[in-house]
């Protein structure tokens, strides 16, 4: 019997550690919020598959002292305002204490006021409308470009570049897309450039070929596609290209994914696009594409930015050796590196700066062509 006593004690010692560092054991949990569903999904899971990528390299090189794991939590916004909101709300109640996200700017806004209710870090790799971080909330930060930058810069590029009098300008009453429209409106008029017309078509729409057809009577000299995603724009060129439209078509960033070539074909090539520059030759762009595309093939869109705002938020958490928002937000602010789609610094605003060329499409390839300061490239 005291034999059995005994050996329940020792079993009882030998136990205590284990269930102490079970107890202790700690997970840092960060989230995401981008479109995993809908149309928007490709662009959704290049960003989801960006933060993966950074927290695996993240955790290979150490991790985070204090705590065991990092664990994500990505959410589903599906461009849609009300289920930003869910999915932020969602993201609370897990306990996370920093968001990558969202895509859309009408997902990013009203979701980052329920984040901003709790002083959740926010950065977005994806949202470029300039709401987003001059509302002046604390803990709103921004990785991408802004489209009072992007805007500019297209207008410039289709007046030197492309010798542009006349344009004809289609959006599809999103945050993000009229917000650049209208924008883009703006610049070509100061620049001199007649706008011959500026039409929206609406959200899920298939069939373009009203607006299509209206373009080709004006005959302008470019035919500018601001719409929320690649594959709507990707139709739209489809369509244009058999309707014969002759003006040169001119579109921004959301069609920079490798996808909008695959569903527009041939009709993609010579299209234009403005993009934030970014450098594969850099040994930051080589690393990560050597993790990257192995694992989730072709490196597209917002995945690098994506993964900047992963690495900047782990980052600033290490550095600070803590989850308060406040030390995390002070660390941020400190950073100043070679990311893989930029150079990452933080303005007192949250915005990283913007750094927009133009694209040409050549060979289903995106060629840089143009850039604002010098001119064309080649």
């Amino acid at each position: 019997m005291k034999k059995r006593i005994l050996s329940i004690i020792a079993m009882g010692l030998i136990l205590v550690p284990f269930l102490f560092a079970t107890v202790s054991a700690k997970t840092l949990k960060i989230g995401s919020m981008s479109p995993l569903t809908g149309p928007y999904a490709s662009d959704g899971t290049d960003i989801k598959n960006g933060v993966w990528t950074a927290i695996k390299v993240f955790e290979e090189a150490g991790g985070i002292p204090g705590y065991d794991k990092i664990e994500f939590f990505p959410q589903d916004t599906a461009c849609d305002p009300r289920q930003a909101v869910a999915a932020a709300n969602k993201l609370l109640n897990l306990g996370v204490v920093g968001v990558v996200g969202a895509y859309c700017s009408s997902s990013t806004i009203p979701g980052s006021e329920v984040l901003a209710e709790e002083d959740v870090v926010m950065i977005t790799p994806a949202s470029t409308h300039q709401d987003v971080t001059d509302r002046g909330l604390e803990y709103m930060f921004r990785m991408c470009g802004r489209d009072d930058d992007q805007a500019p810069a297209a207008a410039k590029f289709m007046k030197e570049a492309l010798s542009a009098k006349t344009i004809f300008i289609v959006d599809d009453k999103t945050t993000y897309s009229q917000g650049l429209a209208d924008g883009v409106e703006k610049a070509c008029k100061d620049l001199g450039i007649k706008i011959l017309g500026h039409e929206h078509v609406n959200q899920g729409d298939k069939d373009f070929s009203a607006i299509l057809t209206m373009a080709k009577l004006r005959n302008a000299d470019i035919f500018y596609m601001s719409l929320q995603g690649f594959s709507p724009a990707a139709m739209m060129t489809l369509q244009a290209k058999r309707l014969g439209l002759k003006s040169q078509i001119v579109t921004q960033d959301a069609c920079f994914q490798p996808k909008y070539m695959e569903v527009a074909k041939t009709a993609a090539e010579g299209v234009y696009l403005t993009y934030g520059f970014t450098d594969p030759s850099t040994p930051e762009y080589k690393a990560f594409e050597e993790i990257y595309v192995p694992k989730y093939g072709k490196i597209a869109a917002y995945s690098t930015y994506a993964y900047d705002s992963a690495t900047a938020l782990l980052k600033a958490i290490k550095a600070a050796g803590s989850t308060k928002s406040a030390k995390i937000k002070a660390e941020l602010m400190k950073l100043d590196y070679q990311g893989v789609a930029k150079r990452v610094k933080f303005r007192a605003n949250g915005d990283s700066g913007s750094s927009y060329i133009a694209f040409k499409i050549i060979n289903a390839e995106f060629v840089p062509y143009w850039e604002p300061a010098s001119g064309l490239i080649k």
